[in-house]
């Protein structure tokens, strides 16, 4: 409604493909385009194929719901060098507020989700202590705002474990804000797995190994083990016709993390199990893993 507001002209398609799209952009001159990371996914390998006029309009793509991977917003950049990338932030809870992308000419952080929107305040507390942590240190994500949500309807119980100090929201996501200002979500807080005390977020692992060249996309999860509590599973597709073995992934990621980071299992798979919006299903990765474990009893 704002864009109608200022006179802006929306295009609204029943339903995405791809093709559609790059005709859409072209024949409307679009320059603006929200999407969610398949969206994007999806556009990029397109844009590789088809003559850059028909982007020439689009000026900025802002994708959400669910985290960019690296190497994704790499390949995007390096295919449309002249359309600006933002992410943005927000939940349910939050009426959807929460961050804006923002890129300047001295300051392009197209991993971050951007600057808190206005009116918007957060914290990043430490999850074990409650203390206020400053900038660049990783903790649970509060927010507060006039968007942010009373409670839940009829379950007073889960609107105690969230709404905190009357107005505060736990977003239970792990975050952190550089010295900018900016904005950096890492991951889900029941996410995080506790190997012998340490606490791994499968995200800085998944970045790690979309990192090797034969590597076309991965996840990770925590197995249960009865020495050191949980251990990292990844997940793991790699490209066609490669040699690529359980071994040589474990080696790659343990030569680039701390040793209690390290990857302990690999399971190949021919893709990742993801929502309509690009989330990852951790809880299929469990399913597959504990059929993996089964045909080997």
């Amino acid at each position: 409604m704002g864009l109608l507001s200022v006179g802006s002209t929306i295009v609204v398609m029943r339903r995405f493909d791809v093709s559609d799209v790059v005709d859409v952009i072209e024949r409307f001159k679009i320059t603006h385009f929200p999407v969610v990371p398949p969206m994007l996914m999806a556009l990029t390998k397109k844009a590789k194929g088809v003559c850059g006029e028909a982007f020439r309009s689009l000026k900025q793509v802002s994708s959400g719901a669910a985290p960019l991977s690296r190497k994704f917003i790499e390949d995007f950049v390096g295919t449309l060098p002249h359309v600006d990338l933002i992410q943005g932030y927000g939940m349910t809870e939050s009426t959807a507020v929460g961050t804006r992308g923002f890129n300047t000419q001295k300051l392009r952080k197209y991993s971050s989700v951007g600057l808190l929107a206005p009116n918007m305040q957060a914290r990043v507390v430490d999850w074990s202590s409650g203390s206020f942590l400053p900038p660049g240190n990783r903790g649970e994500l509060w927010i507060q705002g006039p968007g942010v949500m009373k409670g839940y309807l009829n379950n007073p119980e889960a609107t105690e474990m969230t709404i905190v100090e009357k107005s505060w929201l736990r977003t239970g996501d792990i975050a952190y804000f550089d010295e900018d200002g900016y904005l950096f979500i890492v991951d889900r807080m029941k996410e995080i797995i506790k190997y012998k005390g340490f606490q791994i977020a499968p995200a800085d692992l998944e970045a790690v190994l979309v990192s090797h060249p034969l590597i076309i996309d991965a996840a990770v999860t925590a197995a249960p083990n009865e020495e050191c509590g949980e251990i990292p599973v990844a997940f793991v597709v790699r490209r066609q016709e490669t040699a690529l073995s359980e071994q040589d992934v474990i080696n790659y990621v343990a030569a680039q993390v701390a040793p209690y980071r390290k990857v302990r299992k690999v399971v190949m798979v021919s893709s990742i199990p993801k929502s309509p919006t690009g989330k990852i299903l951790r809880k299929e990765l469990k399913r597959i893993l504990t059929n993996c474990v089964s045909s080997r009893l």
